[in-house]
């Protein structure tokens, strides 16, 4: 099979079972959370709490997939993932109460850890080596779009048959589309003698207590910035009605957030194997900064707020996708689902508290107090991708096979 054949399908399978797995989980109770709230007796924090409780438990079971991954590889833990989603949707379609409910989230969390994005990507490192950049950005695009496209699906399914029978035919999605497509339809890793080579290369040679601090490096950098756009974005219309916009005005800047923030994962997919995570990192973080620079020095206006969603929309979404391949700047290939699921554990949870302190935050202490938070903790992750760039640039690198 050709390579840009293998590509090409490599993307078009994982781009829908990405589709499915996070329209029909995490993005799914945008839609469905308050129509299930009042049957289950349940109060609305307590239904969106099934969030929260899938990303605790997908960050437990983050370091044991990444096992799992390196043992079995990424077609045999995604094809799991289908038949846990499925039964984690099954119960919450039978549950009247919050402990079922609950039990259904622990396990769609353990579904999201066999599947969502490190297993995800690992298998594209598993059929692309280390030339996987341009294939991860282009998925990143589908994984954005899930709720554009999962919302109204599911608003319909819920308006046409119940939120029960929704449930139901979603699982039905992971058992009849994603299950058959793992196991079916998805490439064979590289098996190449060169290829095989190339998967053991890492990008260049570290000593142990270098590849020791870079991997702290790379997870602390990630998870700060995860952990202010997770947390800034539930809260995000509220500060910009704060600084003076309209609720009109707030709800077109925060809609704008998602293109502009698709826009440049789409710039990352252009510059393929040009582009670098460490540079794409540093960019990103950095208009970050500068986008709460601007918001704190200049008096509210609405250009100014205009200027804040582009600055900061563009450097959280390449931000997004230099989380997703900061691995790849520093291990091999074959190590690269081990060493991502290991960052999914302090990454998922900074994202399951985020949203909950930064709340409290805006409530307790205003916008203004917010964007200064948000502004150091976006400075000290710059730092910190700062650092891991130059102990890289002191590195040897590595004669990769051709």
């Amino acid at each position: 099979m050709s390579s840009s054949l293998r590509s090409t399908q490599t993307i078009a399978v994982l781009a829908v079972t990405q589709l499915i797995g996070w329209g029909t989980t995490f993005d799914m109770l945008g839609v469905m959370g308050r129509v299930i709230a009042p049957e289950l007796g349940l109060a609305n924090e307590i239904v969106f709490g099934g969030l929260t409780i899938m990303m605790i438990v997908s960050a437990i079971i983050g370091p044991v997939t990444g096992r799992l991954l390196e043992r079995h590889g990424a077609a045999r833990v995604l094809a799991a993932s289908s038949i846990v989603f499925a039964i984690g949707l099954l119960l919450l379609a039978v549950s009247h109460g919050i402990v079922l409910y609950a039990i259904s989230w622990v396990v769609i969390g353990i579904g999201a850890a066999l599947c969502l994005t490190a297993p995800t990507y690992t298998a594209v490192v598993e059929r692309e080596g280390a030339n996987s950049k341009r294939v991860i950005a282009i998925l990143m695009l589908f994984t954005g779009l899930s709720s554009a496209i999962f919302w109204p699906v599911l608003s319909l399914l819920t308006a046409e048959f119940g939120w029960r029978l929704t449930f139901v035919i979603s699982a039905a999605l992971h058992l009849f589309i994603c299950l058959p497509l793992y196991l079916l339809a998805l490439p064979r890793p590289l098996a190449t003698q060169a290829a095989n080579a190339q998967m053991l290369t890492p990008p260049v040679q570290l000593s142990a207590s270098d590849r020791r601090n870079a991997f702290l490096l790379i997870a602390a950098t990630t998870t700060i910035s995860t952990f202010v756009t997770f947390g800034l974005a539930p809260s995000l219309l509220e500060v910009l009605r704060q600084y003076g916009a309209s609720p009109a005005l707030a709800l077109q800047l925060g809609s704008a957030r998602g293109v502009i923030g698709i826009s440049a994962r789409g710039m990352d997919m252009l510059l393929g194997k040009r582009g670098s995570p460490i540079v794409s990192a540093t960019m990103g973080i950095g208009l970050m900064v500068t986008s709460f620079a601007l918001i704190l020095v200049i008096p509210p206006s609405t250009a100014l707020l205009v200027g804040f969603i582009l600055i900061y929309s563009f450097g959280s979404g390449v931000m997004a996708v230099a989380r997703a391949l900061l691995p790849l700047a520093l291990f091999s290939p074959r190590e690269y689902g081990l060493q991502a699921a290991r960052l999914s554990l302090p990454q998922n949870i900074a994202n399951a508290v985020a949203p909950v302190i930064f709340t409290a935050l805006l409530d307790r202490t205003g916008a203004s107090t917010v964007m200064a938070v948000c502004g150091v903790l976006a400075a000290v992750s710059l730092g910190f991708v700062t650092m891991l760039a130059m102990l890289i640039r002191r590195a040897r690198p590595v004669a990769q096979t051709a």
